[in-house]
């Protein structure tokens, strides 16, 4: 199988981070708290049936139509059986830890590239995530 991916030192680095984050043990338990999720058709079923709703409750709402408060209890009802579900609670909780662990990576890859310079903790703590700071940007956001 031929790759169509240069073997720079930039990927052969990146790479390496990739199975750097891959080894973490909090990769792990992510890992398997998705995969207990993708394995419970009941569980999926309730996420999917939870998520139509609340796009079918969006659209009324940008059409301008009032949504009322049966509509609204039942949704929140569902949500909240689906959140008191440990598979589905820990299935959203790894969603946002990867979220988390992408924005962190990104956020120091962005600033590396705006400064030219590995970026100091008081750096990448200041600003939206280093994408332009004197009201340039990237148009990433």
């Amino acid at each position: 199988m031929h790759s169509t991916i240069e073997e720079t030192p930039v990927m052969q680095k990146t790479r390496e981070l990739c199975q750097t984050v891959l080894d973490q043990p909090s990769m792990k338990s992510i890992r398997q708290r998705i995969d207990a999720f993708l394995d419970d058709e009941e569980t999926r079923a309730q996420y999917d049936d939870l998520v139509s709703k609340g796009q079918a409750l969006q659209q009324k709402q940008q059409n301008a139509e009032e949504l009322n408060d049966a509509e609204i209890a039942a949704f929140e009802k569902h949500r909240d059986t689906l959140l008191s579900n440990p598979v589905a609670r820990g299935y959203l909780d790894a969603q946002e830890e990867l979220h988390q662990l992408q924005h962190s990576i990104q956020k120091f890859v962005n600033k590396t590239l705006e400064l030219g310079r590995l970026p100091s903790e008081e750096e990448l703590e200041s600003g939206g995530g280093g994408c332009g700071g004197s009201g340039g940007g990237c148009g990433c956001h």
